[in-house]
């Protein structure tokens, strides 16, 4: 009997498992991570900008008060040895050029050298002006002739002898000021001379001289 052909055995083929991808998924502490990255990198950048800010505000503070201690330094000096000549004191000098002339910095004292708005009548040594005056309870802008000098030293003199030697009218105008006691007396007394038309100008003096110290120069 002949025998049956056996069939070759085939190793079976199953399908091939597709890969399928699964969607990507952020865990909970990856996203607290990138959260607290981005706020650290947040707060980390304006303190970076206000400490830069800061520095350069400090920076221009410092730099304007140099300037300022700079002028304090400069006509105080010079206005010690006007004191021993006419009398006047050092403090009222320094305030006074502080406060007329914005700390040297108006355009009448860099241009023209006067520190304390010191009027004239010669058009060859004036220079025309607006500036404002208290009049009748009220402030108006006018122009008018403000001395010009070849240098701020030369304004200084100028001031002192006012005080020394008054005016045309009233040479002993301004003696109240030399014979004050000490600087506040002696801001009032410019304020009752008439050397001012500001009703504030012996308490702006006043304050000036005690924020600078100016009073340790008289």
């Amino acid at each position: 009997m002949a025998s049956k052909k056996q069939k070759k055995q085939y190793p079976k083929k199953y399908p091939m498992k597709k890969n399928v991808k699964k969607p990507f998924q952020l865990s909970p502490s990856y996203i607290l991570f990138s959260l607290f990255l981005i706020v650290f990198i947040f707060f980390g950048t304006l303190v970076f900008l206000s400490a830069r800010n800061s520095s350069s505000s400090t920076n221009g503070s410092s730099d304007s008060g140099s300037e300022e201690q700079q002028f304090i330094v400069q006509t105080a000096e010079y206005a010690q040895t006007l004191k021993e000549e006419y009398g006047v004191l050092p403090s009222i000098s320094v305030a006074q050029a502080i406060l007329e002339s914005d700390w040297g910095r108006s355009e009448l004292s860099v241009k023209n050298n006067n520190f304390y708005g010191i009027k004239g009548s010669n058009p060859d040594q004036t220079v025309m002006m607006n500036t404002k005056e208290f009049v009748d309870g009220k402030w108006i802008e006018i122009e008018a002739p403000f001395r010009k000098y070849a240098s701020w030293q030369e304004s200084m003199d100028d001031h002192a002898k006012l005080f020394a030697n008054g005016t045309t009218w009233n040479p002993d105008q301004y003696a109240s000021v030399l014979a004050a006691a000490d600087y506040k007396e002696a801001a009032y007394a410019l304020e009752t001379s008439g050397y001012a038309t500001d009703p504030d100008y012996p308490v702006k003096l006043i304050r000036l001289i005690e924020e600078f110290d100016l009073h340790q120069y008289d």
